[in-house]
């Protein structure tokens, strides 16, 4: 039995690398795109180019893994069954139940993996990347110009006569809204970075407020703040239960951890979709694996997509219930009476 597991999953992997690759190299060129567009944005170089795209990672395994293995398993047993292996295995008492039970700790620790990656993985590099693009947002706004119009500091718009050594004189801020315009004039100007908090402290300056009419305040110092904060902060296992804690109130994310869930433990409960596939009969029936297995993947994934925006976290138990009783339905009809 030990040797058969081994020569299964010697085939296994042989089909699930060249499959998987495949799919990861086609979803990296999609984020790379992405990643490319930020650039109109913020600047960055190569070096910072890999480290975004390192924050990708997570999410490029999350839709490429479980495709992959479900595929690749169904595509392994269907190139033994074509090469007439599956039958002589049979014929020796290893009826397709047995086999299933050779792949099952495969499948659980995928599943694992999957459920690591989408519930823990994705939100922490998620927020690293947000945490990266804030920053890079903040170099960006710290790199004021003297003498140039068109540049922001948050709702602001600002000018700079002068520039030296970090401090800038003769500055003028300006904000519309609606039919108020205001105006803050200052004759010295330092920023500080504390905490993700962009800081311009005033000097010597005023503000303008015009309305229907003008009003005017003198300052001798005053401090604009400019809050970076993005996402929750993910460092440790609590703030990743934090992360998750208002599904009840936000429904994109509730969406979100449904799809995850069950796109994690897709491969799992379609074990019995993978016998179905695989066990054919060469000398009958034609080898439609690779369609059977495109076509039943993107069913779920689809169904679940929609399900889970529509539906609440009842689908959690549901789904998995249909998808394993129609797996099974399919298994006795097509597969038991023959194997």
């Amino acid at each position: 039995m030990k040797l058969l597991k081994k020569y299964l999953l010697t085939h296994y992997s042989q089909t699930f690398f060249p499959i998987f690759f495949t799919l990861y190299v086609m979803t990296s060129i999609v984020f790379l795109v992405k990643i490319a567009s930020l650039t109109s944005v913020i600047q960055i170089n190569f070096l910072e180019l890999l480290e975004l795209y390192s924050y990708t990672v997570p999410k490029i395994l999350f839709y490429t893994l479980p495709l992959s293995i479900f595929i690749s398993l169904s595509l392994t047993l269907s190139k033994l069954s074509s090469e007439y292996e599956l039958i002589v295995i049979t014929s020796f008492g290893l009826n397709p139940i047995k086999i299933l039970k050779l792949i099952f700790p495969t499948l659980l620790l995928s599943t694992i993996l999957l459920l690591l990656v989408s519930l823990a993985l994705i939100p922490k590099a998620e927020y690293m990347k947000d945490t990266f693009l804030q920053n890079k947002k903040t170099e960006t706004q710290f790199n004021i110009k003297a003498s140039e119009y068109g540049q922001a500091f948050g709702k602001w718009l600002i000018y700079v006569e002068e520039e030296k050594k970090g401090t800038y004189k003769d500055i003028v801020l300006f904000q519309q809204n609606g039919k108020e315009e205001t105006f803050i004039i200052s004759s010295y100007a330092n920023m500080k970075n504390e905490n993700n908090t962009l800081s311009l402290n005033l000097k010597e300056g005023k503000v303008i407020n015009i309305t229907d009419k003008i009003n005017q305040i003198d300052f001798d110092q005053m401090t604009m703040n400019n809050d970076l904060k993005g996402s929750v902060n993910i460092n440790t296992f609590e703030d990743l239960i934090l992360y998750w804690a208002d599904i009840q109130t936000d429904k994109s994310k509730e969406s979100e951890l449904l799809f995850a869930i069950l796109s994690s433990i897709f491969p799992l409960i379609s074990i019995f979709f993978v016998v179905f596939i695989g066990y054919y009969n060469p000398r009958y029936e034609k080898n439609r694996a690779t369609i059977f297995a495109l076509s039943i993947t993107t069913i779920f994934l689809v169904l679940s997509h929609r399900l889970s925006k529509e539906l609440g976290l009842e689908i959690l138990v549901y789904i998995p219930i249909i998808w394993i009783l129609l797996s099974m339905i399919a298994y006795k009809i097509k597969i038991r009476p023959h194997y």
